[in-house]
């Protein structure tokens, strides 16, 4: 995509020098009638040519690269989803094979493990610090 915009922007300088005709004074002048509120009809007939030119090839290429190139709304409706297929399997009832990694007993059961962490489980250890403004009283 850089690429892209190196070149219409080269092509553009290019068609800037195209249209002074070679005068430097002219070229200057092309120039500094450049700034933010500029139109594109304010703009040297050979400029507005090349952008257009540069538009076209832009485009072309983002299609060949992959890009999705379109109008917002259209582009919003017709986006793919995000997900990945669901496989085919060749039986209903097909199991993957066993589970990997051992089997945790329910919670309740096989109880010889210790607290964890420190304090022991939920509510023990240090008090945590109260919430809001403090009062002075």
């Amino acid at each position: 995509m850089q690429s892209i915009i190196f070149s219409a922007i080269l092509d553009g300088i290019a068609a800037l020098k195209t249209a002074s005709k070679g005068l430097p004074n002219n070229l200057l002048r092309d120039v500094q009638a450049i700034h933010p509120n500029v139109t594109f009809a304010d703009l040297p007939k050979e400029l507005q040519d090349q952008i257009a030119e540069s538009t076209r090839t832009a485009f072309t290429q983002l299609l060949k690269d992959g890009y999705a190139v379109g109008p917002r709304q259209q582009m919003q409706q017709t986006r793919p989803m995000d997900r990945v297929p669901e496989r085919q399997r060749p039986g209903s009832n097909d199991r993957r094979g066993p589970p990997r990694g051992p089997r945790r007993p329910p919670s309740g059961e096989g109880g010889d493990r210790g607290p964890r962490g420190p304090g022991g489980g939920p509510g023990g250890g240090r008090p945590r610090k109260p919430k809001g403004k403090p009062r002075l009283g």
